[in-house]
């Protein structure tokens, strides 16, 4: 797409920060020598970035480099893994409300919970107040920011528009708490948070569909490793979707046979329980609805990869297989034989690692 208006020089060195903060983060350790080769930058402007932000306690000096070379050793430099902390919430699970405090390598050093308990409208907002304040609470340096994954339609604002499970419409979910807190805040659709995860922490690739199972169903795209929203922010909406011609459940939504009333963990466990002998044909049969749903999407944006994020024992084993049978069977093998789809590598803290990546992109432009 043409550029349509011209690149201002503060725009400019916010975008030169973030790169040396982003080489230094997925880098480690580094002289300025190493940055300005590695960004492109020239040594005064890399010098002059270091100096601003060793300032604001985001870059150390850790040492100089052991070097064989004559002359005076490098000065080692690397981002301040100790300046901050972050606060990520994950509300896409039926039964429970989880968050963490995360370090800025994502890693968590303390976790939370609350039973959702059926909560709805106003009352599941207060258990997120709850939860984050707890969670802030917990915290032992400055919290950089808050994250939370939210099942629904989500958009750039942090307004859940639509959340069926949740009883929300139209939520400024992170007005409310960036109010609240006085803190930075990023509120996200919870599969594209998942999505960002498994990019930054797990080893997906850059063109890949992540499945979350939960509460509901939904979808995070990457293309070429950037985020797809939609237009309208709905982009992986596949939960809705009806799937088959041959009716089905009635969803929360209103209508009969969507993806989710197949697929959504509440309704795989109900299932499940009423009829234990049926296991085994239940989870098949909502894999191959799921390879139903995803084939024209696969085939469209001729993705590499699916993974899969939910409980473990309802999703890899006779589900996943179902899926990737019916993909193949729907789908043209010369662009798609090659498609894999696997479970997640970050398990149930994938939500709450993917809204830490959102906080770091939206406070220091790195991932």
């Amino acid at each position: 797409m043409r550029p349509t208006t011209k690149v201002l020089p503060e725009h400019a060195r916010g975008h030169n920060r973030s790169l040396v903060l982003q080489t230094l983060y997925r880098a480690g350790q580094q002289s300025r020598a190493d940055i300005a080769r590695e960004t492109g930058l020239t040594r005064v402007t890399i010098s002059d970035l270091v100096a601003e932000l060793i300032v604001e306690g985001l870059v150390i000096e850790t040492g100089q480099r052991e070097d064989a070379r004559p002359g005076k050793p490098a000065t080692l430099l690397d981002l301040n893994r100790n300046a901050f902390q972050i606060i990520g919430i994950d509300l896409s699970e039926y039964a429970i409300f989880r968050g963490a405090v995360l370090d800025l390598d994502g890693q968590i050093l303390h976790r939370a919970e609350l039973p959702l308990a059926g909560s709805t409208g106003a009352d599941a907002t207060a258990l997120v107040s709850a939860l984050a304040e707890s969670l802030i609470a917990q915290a032992t340096l400055p919290v950089l920011g808050l994250g939370v994954g939210s099942p629904g339609v989500v958009d750039l604002a942090g307004v859940v528009l639509s959340a069926p499970n949740l009883g929300w419409e139209g939520e400024e979910l992170q007005a409310t708490l960036a109010e609240r807190f006085g803190i930075p805040v990023v509120v996200a659709n919870d599969a594209n948070a998942a999505a960002l995860a498994e990019h930054s922490f797990g080893s997906a690739d850059s063109d890949m569909m992540l499945i979350k199972v939960g509460h509901g169903v939904g979808a995070g795209l990457l293309l070429g490793g950037t985020p797809l929203f939609g237009s309208r922010f709905a982009a992986g909406e596949i939960g809705h979707v009806v799937v088959g011609t041959d009716g089905g459940a009635e969803c929360a939504c209103g209508k009969r046979g969507c993806l989710e009333t197949w697929l959504a963990t509440p309704r795989l466990e109900r299932a499940i329980a009423a009829s234990p002998d049926r296991e085994l044909q239940i989870l098949t049969e909502a894999g191959q609805r799921l390879g139903i749903a995803l084939a024209p999407v696969v085939g469209a944006l001729n993705l590499a990869e699916v993974v899969l994020s939910g409980p473990t024992r309802l999703l890899d084993g006779p589900l996943a297989q179902a899926t990737i049978e019916t993909l193949r069977n729907r789908t043209m093998a010369e662009f798609h034989g090659d498609l894999t789809l696997r479970m997640t590598t970050l398990g149930e803290d994938i939500v709450m690692r993917g809204a830490a990546v959102m906080v770091l992109s939206a406070q220091l432009g790195v991932s």
